[in-house]
């Protein structure tokens, strides 16, 4: 009964194993530190982050578009976080898949900075949005909640190779294309949903 319940669990990990391994972006590769850096005092850092498997095998990719072109940043899949050094000041962050959605930021030197990658349906594939993660808060997404303090053990951070920066510049008239037609959509959100869906300078740590 031992050896078969043994069984049982390692088969179930090995699932679990597979999965992830299949969902993952063959165009990240996981970074070799995996301790979470420190930004220079003249420097803030987003760390985007993609806990949930919903989604699936959909990626998301991550650009700044604080001036008119698109940056790339890099793309979560499930399990994997992106870690983002920046100038300090006010920001706008993007994550695209069959659409695109946004997120303002207003950072401090010195300061890391969290946000959440979810998904969502969308028409034919997932479509994913991006969650701030505050000092305090009710839900989930609060520092000093179980669920996120489990999510900063388990998260792999990875990042950017050749083929992921091709990939980039072979899609990038389509990011921009996409970009243009959703920040019209997201112009039309009111001040309250704006600023629910903002990083402010206190929610860095």
């Amino acid at each position: 009964m031992e050896l078969r319940v043994m069984n049982t669990k390692l088969l179930s990990l090995a699932a679990v194993a597979l999965l992830l391994t299949s969902c993952a972006s063959s165009k990240m590769v996981n970074r070799t530190d995996q301790t979470t850096e420190v930004p220079a005092a003249d420097k803030a850092q987003v760390i985007f982050m993609r806990p949930s498997s919903f989604g699936g095998v959909v990626q998301a990719s991550l650009f700044d578009v604080s001036s008119t072109d698109p940056e790339f940043i890099g793309i979560v899949s499930t399990g994997t976080q992106v870690s983002y050094m920046l100038d300090p000041g006010e920001h706008v962050f993007m994550v695209v898949s069959e659409a695109a959605d946004f997120l303002p930021a207003k950072l401090v030197g010195g300061k890391t900075y969290y946000a959440i990658v979810t998904a969502r349906m969308g028409a034919w594939k997932a479509r994913f949005s991006m969650a701030t993660v505050r000092k305090s808060a009710p839900g989930d997404y609060q520092y000093e909640s179980d669920k996120f303090q489990g999510w900063l053990e388990k998260m792999r951070f990875v990042e950017n190779t050749p083929e992921s920066i091709a990939w980039f510049q072979a899609n990038k008239a389509d990011i921009k294309g996409k970009q243009i037609r959703y920040w019209q959509v997201w112009q039309e959100k009111s001040e309250a949903d704006v600023a629910a869906r903002t990083l402010n300078a206190d929610d860095g740590a």
